[in-house]
């Protein structure tokens, strides 16, 4: 299966200690947590999110690896949480990282759920009929991975990018955004 992430490029496409900050789906200590998105534009939206960027201007300083990233086909864990938790702040990440230890806690290493990054439908491709065209629209997933150190094969498939600017309305924003103009952060 290939999924995506993106990531400073300084670093590797995944991390490799439990040093990693914590995350909807995990809480100080409990990573590494693997968090890959099932489109290009749904691992962007993360970043975009993330870094409360909102303004096309902010998007000149972006400069991430994006990775395609190869991981076997075991099947993950649905996520049953109201689409509030799923889609919500980091208001909502005690609920969702609560659950993610349950699920841990029965032998999960691997769930699946609704991107809180991109609003409904927003993970369309792209098609060609008369020029470039929005391909039909879908709800993006992400994945999130538990094992410490998985075996995944990626692909740099962008090493000093930033993400298309009409992917910013379709990117599901966390309270008051702020301007962002300098530099990059860690994965």
């Amino acid at each position: 299966m290939m999924v995506f992430r993106q990531a400073d490029r300084r670093y590797p496409f995944v991390w490799e200690s439990s040093a990693q900050p914590a995350g909807r789906w995990h809480g100080e200590g409990e990573g590494p947590a693997h968090y890959l998105a099932d489109t290009p534009d749904g691992a962007w939206a993360e970043f975009l999110r993330h870094e409360e960027i909102t303004d096309i201007e902010d998007l000149v300083t972006v400069r991430r690896t994006l990775w395609a990233v190869e991981i076997d086909e075991k099947t993950p864990a649905e996520v049953s949480l109201d689409r509030d938790a799923l889609t919500g702040g980091p208001d909502t990440w005690p609920k969702c990282q609560q659950h993610a230890r349950e699920l841990r806690q029965r032998g999960v290493t691997r769930l699946r759920t609704t991107s809180p990054a991109l609003q409904a439908g927003a993970a369309h491709g792209w098609t060609v009929q008369a020029g470039l065209q929005p391909a039909a629209a879908r709800d993006g997933r992400v994945i999130v991975d538990f094992t410490a150190q998985p075996r995944f094969v990626a692909w740099r498939c962008v090493e000093d990018g930033r993400p298309p600017a009409e992917l910013l309305p379709r990117v599901r924003h966390v309270g008051r955004p702020r301007s962002r103009r300098a530099g990059t952060s860690p994965a």
